[in-house]
């Protein structure tokens, strides 16, 4: 790792001007290849900040001692915010603004840094990936090392200084029951994807779709190949044989940007068993339903959307944006026959996370799906029994004792 300067935000106080003296003291010590050992360079961080301060007290030295590494190696302030573990997303709304959402909810946080220094943690970022950050191109989309998705808009756009949003992807597995599933419609939901449905799972932002796709994903065999695309890499599937795409920005130039439909289409000559895609929202709705025709079966993908419905109304808007020349009724009858059931999960009040229906895709239906499960009295409910048979003979055993609802 090549060790830059680092923009450390105005501090008056004995505190700021001691780190920046100490970080002066490390550029000019030419530590700038300590490949990434964090252990490495806080001991050289120990010894600057022990000669320039030999008499600090322990528990203000340490303090230091962090906030430089972090300053120097780290995202600084942002640090501890990212290293814990209830923190789902860090918004930073500009200099001294910040909000962290723990268990669903917004809570302030203080956070010092400038506007100045903001944009030097998104260039910290961006610039190893080729992407930039500057009044030319003021908004960019990128990945931390821990899959953590970077967003940033800085001014013109952003009116009271940069905003940057990153949401972090847990590793811990969550099951179908923290949804508020269990019973029957656990099992449903199990059977649905050995059975080979394709699903689609529908929700709101921040509504828990990726990580619901991930609890599904835990009914897959182990002994299938699973092809993953996503336009930023969240899924964190359990199973041995996975192959994971995601598509590329172009750079600051502008070329060199590989789209999520481009994957789509690459990752039918990787013999799939099952196409995982992370969401879609553009073109490669088409390909992706064309590829759920051809032998990809109990495939999965997220869409936004209010409701079952509403998923089907956006996934027919989206096919139709991709400029394929394809009537509605073509569509829709390749909806039809592509798809088996849309899961919606929505945010609750509270900021608990629960799937609310499952629908059955069905062309007579006048909404073009029918309610399976619903939400009543806060469990999921059968309502109507399940008329599309599995599409794997390897499950036809499993739905001749699988649940009736």
């Amino acid at each position: 790792m090549t060790l830059l300067a680092v923009s450390l935000p105005s501090d008056p106080t004995d505190d700021g001007l001691l780190k920046q003296r100490v970080h002066r003291r490390l550029v000019e010590k030419g530590v700038d290849e300590s490949g990434g050992d964090v252990v490495m360079l806080r001991r050289v961080l120990a010894e600057l900040l022990h000669d320039e301060q030999p008499l600090l007290a322990g528990p203000r030295f340490d303090a230091l001692l962090e906030q430089l590494a972090n300053e120097v190696a780290g995202l600084g302030p942002l640090e501890p915010l990212l290293a814990d573990p209830t923190v789902t997303e860090v918004m930073v709304n500009g200099p001294g603004r910040a909000y962290v959402e723990r268990s669903g909810r917004l809570e302030p946080v203080p956070l010092d840094l400038d506007a100045a220094a903001i944009v030097h943690v998104v260039e910290r970022v961006v610039a190893p990936l080729g992407l930039r950050l500057d009044r030319s191109s003021p908004m960019v989309d990128a990945r931390l090392p821990d899959g953590s998705r970077l967003h940033a808009v800085i001014p013109p756009l952003a009116v009271d200084g940069p905003y940057v949003t990153i949401r972090r992807f847990g590793v811990r597995t969550v099951a179908l029951e923290e949804f508020g599933v269990d019973g029957t419609a656990a099992t449903f939901l199990r059977w649905t994807v050995a059975a080979g449905w394709n699903l689609l799972v529908a929700g709101a932002t921040s509504a828990g779709k990726t990580t619901l796709l991930n609890a599904l994903s835990s009914a897959i065999p182990h002994d299938e190949r699973i092809v993953t695309i996503e336009e930023t890499a969240e899924l964190r599937l359990a199973q041995p044989h996975v192959v994971r795409l995601e598509a590329r920005p172009a750079n600051a130039e502008g070329a060199g940007g590989v789209t999520v439909r481009s994957l789509v289409r690459a990752a039918l000559r990787m013999r799939p068993d099952r196409l995982v895609v992370g969401e879609v929202r553009a073109g490669e709705a088409l390909d992706m339903l064309q590829a759920l025709n051809t032998g990809h079966d109990g495939s999965m993908s997220t869409i936004h959307a209010n409701g079952p419905t509403d998923a089907l109304a956006r996934l027919e808007t989206l096919v139709l944006l991709a400029d394929s020349g394809l009537p509605l009724a073509a569509v829709r009858a390749q909806m039809a026959s592509s798809l088996d059931a849309v899961v919606f999960v929505a945010r609750g009040s509270g900021g608990e996370r629960c799937v609310q229906a499952i629908a059955e895709i069905d062309a007579c239906h006048p909404d073009g799906a029918r309610a399976l499960f619903v939400r009543r009295d806060d469990r999921l409910v059968p309502v109507a029994r399940v008329n599309r048979p599995a599409r794997r003979q390897v499950a036809r055993r499993v739905e001749e004792r699988g649940p009736s609802c």
